[in-house]
């Protein structure tokens, strides 16, 4: 399996590069982790749940990395094991640069995976892999770059201001709705 990606992250990339080395938010951020600890300055032991169709398995593994260029950048190796449900490895090449409005992440993946796994069939594998990718990346953004939160009076701002003639349309209505339900009631 291949898979390759672009993230654009609205940190700068010394965040960003911070981020990808703190196994609290790697362990929030990957879906299933439920271990993300650091051995070594380049190795993290990891335990994830996950299912790719009729296949669910917990998998104990762990990520090495290397070629590590900070903060531009390193590769990884992983492996894992999920027991009777096979096992993965492979490698993967994570690239940062700065980018108009934050950080660009780019990714290149390449894994090999074996016993039940294998047998579920390559597409969906991919599938399964592309949408964990794309949970990770997720919340990621929002763990480490979450949307400002607008304020009440900042919506009221983006909307704009009631123009002047609304106003007076406004005003005249309620005089005239005045005079008339002073008439109809006798005041």
């Amino acid at each position: 399996m291949d898979m390759t990606g672009e993230q654009l992250i609205a940190l700068p990339q010394q965040r960003v590069w911070e981020a990808l080395n703190d196994a609290q938010i790697l362990q929030a951020c990957i879906p299933g982790c439920e271990v993300m600890e650091r051995v070594s300055d380049t190795e993290y032991r990891v335990v994830l749940s996950a299912a790719i169709g009729p296949v669910k398995a917990k998998f104990s593994g762990r990520l090495v990395l290397s070629d590590v260029d900070p903060p531009n950048g390193y590769s990884l190796a992983f492996e894992g094991s999920g027991g009777a449900a096979g096992f993965a490895k492979g490698s993967c090449k994570v690239s940062l640069s700065p980018a108009d409005g934050g950080t660009r992440l780019s990714y290149s993946a390449q894994a090999t995976i074996g016993g039940k796994l294998a047998q579920v069939g390559s597409r969906l594998v991919d599938g399964v892999a592309r949408k964990m990718a794309d949970d990770f990346f997720a919340r990621f953004n929002a763990t480490v770059a979450p949307a400002p939160v607008q304020t009440a009076e900042a919506v009221v701002a983006a909307r704009g201001k009631i123009p002047l003639w609304a106003w007076v349309v406004g005003i005249v209505l309620l005089v005239l709705l005045a005079l008339f339900l002073g008439k109809s009631t006798g005041y």
